[in-house]
């Protein structure tokens, strides 16, 4: 049986990727470990200025630990009126140790008061896959609209406040299966499933 490592220590993301990739690589054969198995492993700084910096960065410093191939993720939300903020900064928007209470409590007081229209955002995700020789990047986005209240009771993060184009259901109160399709994270992650196919080494 062959290993991929997650490079997350977030439950949340963990079991979204878990989810999408069950499903997209079922018949390979292929076991899914993360932090969540071995919280041993330190996490590793995110310094970098772009997600597919702090990619990198996690998939080369876990790589070095575990010498099995690596996918490690980065992505966060992207808000048009904060001109692209709170982007890589956003699970610590709110300082260090923010919670995802905390985090949408600063966004939503940045936005007080901002017309509809004006409260375009998206979400973005870049997800680096590295096995000591090949290293491959995969991104996805999904575009939306922050709301001014948090609805919903399922995903993490900004999902209460997100609702994608096309829908009027926020990703929070969206079935697992239909969110893990048109989010962010489920392109990047289709985008990585179907070269991973196409690998024979693994």
């Amino acid at each position: 049986m062959k290993s991929i490592f997650i490079t997350s220590k977030n439950k949340g993301k963990v079991e979204e990727i878990k989810f999408c990739l069950t499903l997209g690589l079922k018949g390979l054969n292929i076991e899914l470990l993360s932090f969540l198995n071995y919280p041993e492993i330190p996490e590793v700084p995110e310094t970098g200025t772009t997600f597919e910096e702090n990619a990198w960065l996690k998939a080369k410093a876990v790589y070095d630990i575990v010498k099995i191939p690596v996918l490690a993720d980065d992505s966060g939300l992207e808000v048009d009126y904060l001109n692209g903020a709170p982007g890589v900064y956003s699970s610590r928007f709110a300082g260090e140790n923010a919670t995802d209470d905390d985090n949408c409590a600063k966004l939503l007081k940045e936005l007080e008061n901002v017309d509809p229209d004006k409260r375009t955002a998206q979400f973005r995700c870049v997800i680096v896959y590295y096995d000591g020789e090949i290293n491959k990047v995969f991104e996805g986005i999904c575009n939306g609209t922050i709301i001014y209240e948090k609805r919903g009771s399922g995903g993490f993060g900004y999902d209460p406040l997100f609702v994608p184009d096309g829908y009027s259901e926020t990703y929070a109160e969206l079935e697992p299966e239909i969110k893990n399709k048109i989010s962010h994270r489920g392109k990047a992650l289709k985008k990585f499933v179907d070269y991973i196919k196409t690998l024979t080494k693994i």
